[in-house]
């Protein structure tokens, strides 16, 4: 089984784009569940979303686990989330910040024992250059798709496509835009 969790603030597309990368994955015929937990309701706190991906049916339904993928769609959630816990020694992280990966890591002490584990790019810049708002997750979605090499990006981009069919044409195309990006800035 496949997880993820994503770390990230109300309002900033955790739990969108959890559902869309389940949108995604279902149509190839896996068994998905995509879920939030939110410790308040309110934009801009603290909330985590979880996705689960494999080929038999899922019947664990608890927010806890040992996620493969780590997303952090907002930078001030590495220094106050714990987002290692549960961490396996193999479970990659995705971390939006402005930082170079050197300066996180010096910043990060649960960083300096995995560094090569850790992946960072700017989702925010990348989401206001190309959507005009600083909404993550689809940077974060196309940084995920070069980090796992889940689908080809071609593939990806056209079934997001698909995901994001009711916005307007010009939002669709900016956000095949950020996607692209951000699969090809992430390092």
């Amino acid at each position: 089984m496949l997880e993820i969790r994503w770390h990230s603030r109300a309002g900033q597309g955790a739990v969108t784009g959890a559902k869309g990368l389940d949108s995604i994955v279902a149509e190839s015929g896996k068994e998905v569940q995509a879920f939030a937990f939110y410790g308040s309701a309110k934009r801009g706190a603290s909330m985590t979303a979880y996705n689960r991906i494999d080929d038999k049916p899922i019947l664990n339904h608890e927010k806890y686990m040992s996620p493969d993928y780590v997303f952090i769609l907002d930078p001030g959630l590495a220094f106050t989330d714990d987002f290692t816990a549960n961490g396996k020694d193999t479970t990659k992280y995705i971390i939006t910040t402005h930082l170079s990966k050197e300066e996180l890591i010096d910043l990060v002490p649960d960083l300096q024992d995995i560094q090569d584990r850790v992946f960072i790019l700017d989702c925010f810049q990348i989401a206001r250059d190309t959507i005009g708002r600083a909404i993550p997750n689809t940077p974060m979605l196309g940084a995920f798709m070069k980090v796992s090499g889940m689908y080809d990006l071609d593939y990806f981009k056209d079934k997001m496509k698909g995901v994001l069919k009711k916005l307007p044409e010009n939002i669709v195309e900016a956000n095949m835009l950020a996607i692209q990006r951000a699969y090809d800035e992430v390092h």
